[in-house]
């Protein structure tokens, strides 16, 4: 007996079946699709993160500014009390609060005058965020 399987030329095994392009452009879809979902995932973690420890400190400085403005009543009564000692009292009341009326009208004047003096965003500024929507168009069209 003749053994066929020697004397033949073995063939190679067929390649194993390439992706094709839709399959490939899929793939990358999805990866991209992932990275995207879980790059939200993180920003929205850091950012609710973020969010408590402003919450904190946000509730830690209105503590400061209650015990700030009842520290500030107390050293304002102490000075009525001490300008008590050489005018009567009526008098040393009346002095303090005209002195936290002068302060608070010069504040008032200053702060007036800086909401007055914001610009506008000039007009080249304007003109630049135009130009760089105007790109961003572009390149999303391409």
């Amino acid at each position: 007996m003749v053994d066929t399987n020697s004397s033949m030329p073995q063939r190679p095994a067929p390649p194993a079946a390439e992706p094709t392009v839709g399959q490939l452009f899929g793939k990358v879809t999805e990866s991209i699709s992932k990275l995207v979902r879980d790059e939200l995932q993180l920003a929205q973690a850091q950012i609710a993160d973020k969010g408590k420890a402003l919450g904190v400190g946000g509730a830690l400085f209105g503590v400061a500014a209650v015990f700030g403005l009842f520290g500030f009543g107390w050293l304002l009564t102490a000075a009525m009390f001490g300008l008590a000692e050489v005018l009567p009292f009526w008098a040393s009341a009346l002095i303090v609060g005209v002195v936290l009326l002068v302060i608070a009208a010069i504040a008032g004047l200053i702060g007036k005058t800086k909401v007055g003096k914001g610009a506008p965003p000039t007009p080249e500024t304007v003109q630049n965020v135009k130009k760089d929507i105007a790109a961003l168009k572009q390149g999303v069209k391409s």
